[in-house]
């Protein structure tokens, strides 16, 4: 399916509203300014002035209103490893799933998984997705809602208690971080039936004899037309759109933890983390900072020896 976005200016917006007029659907999507559909065309406009044609006449529709911009969204696969993905795989209809928090002493791992199909693919782009990495967390916090009413998602958080239960009996890290990507993915593909993924791409921490070897005893795994890549959120906006949700939920539980602690609790695992955990292990003792920390993490040493 062709799809081809054109930037325009005021008048030219007002002109392709008028001229569609006749052909207006309700859009209440986030961005989302007009609408329209034709036999064989979709058309939607953007507030920041993106106008997307998707469809067999998409190149007809297109060129009533100006020179193309775009024809599928860039990606770099600058460093990225992990499987060879299809040509023009940023412009298909993909299920994506990241995680986050693996590397916090505080605070739990969080999983979420997204189908962005590409029909939605401008709209995550205008609602303003892009690799995490490059996002504040108060702008992943503010956009996160937006993205959560916008695609089918599931989001997984695996509290301290229950990471170091699981922990104590031998479970790694990666381990669980593959149960999670294979429920959160499991979720979403349910949520969305019949409807399926052309692809899912699941942003590589374990290579995929590891991964599936970790789920040998699940009794449903997800192999279907299933990629694995580094950086993934730079090959997909769906992954992109899951770094960001997972990411909202780690800082969501954060914000619960530090409630309790009666401080804002550090992200990270540094020198820093060490001395809170110290302050927090003498005034609420060892129960209370294992229950919000992960207990085999080295910064429980360090902190034993700073209470």
């Amino acid at each position: 399916m062709a799809n081809i976005v054109l930037s325009i200016s005021t008048n030219i917006q007002k002109e392709v509203m008028a001229y569609y007029a006749t052909h207006f659907i309700e859009r209440k999507a986030p961005g989302v300014i007009f609408a329209a559909k034709l036999p064989d065309t979709a058309i939607t406009m953007y507030k920041s002035g993106k106008l997307m044609f998707q469809g067999g006449g998409a190149e007809r529709e297109a060129a009533r209103w100006g020179t193309v911009e775009k024809t599928a969204t860039p990606v770099s696969t600058i460093g990225a490893k992990g499987d060879v993905l299809p040509n023009n795989f940023a412009t298909m209809s993909v299920l994506g799933s990241d995680e986050t928090g693996t590397g916090d002493y505080f605070g739990p791992i969080t999983v979420a998984a997204v189908y962005v199909p590409t029909s939605k693919i401008e709209l995550m782009n205008e609602l303003g997705v892009k690799d995490s990495k490059m996002l504040t967390d108060d702008y992943m916090r503010k956009i996160a809602p937006d993205l959560r009413v916008a695609c089918v998602h599931s989001v997984l958080v695996l509290r301290n208690e229950k990471y170091n239960n699981l922990q104590g009996k031998g479970y790694s890290q990666g381990k669980m971080k593959a149960m999670m990507h294979n429920k959160a993915l499991q979720n979403t593909l349910s949520k969305m039936a019949p409807e399926k993924p052309e692809f899912i791409l699941i942003d590589q921490f374990a290579e995929r004899g590891v991964y599936y070897n970790y789920l040998k005893n699940e009794r449903e795994l997800v192999q279907e037309n299933v990629y694995f890549s580094t950086k993934a959120e730079q090959l997909h906006v769906a992954v992109a759109t899951a770094s960001i949700l997972a990411r909202a939920a780690f800082l969501k539980e954060m914000d619960r933890l530090s409630d309790i602690t009666g401080l804002t609790l550090l992200k990270g695992a540094s020198n820093k983390v060490d001395v809170q955990a110290a302050r927090i292990w003498r005034n609420q003792g060892e129960e209370f900072l294992r229950s919000i920390t992960k207990w085999h993490f080295a910064n429980t040493d360090k902190a034993r020896k700073m209470k």
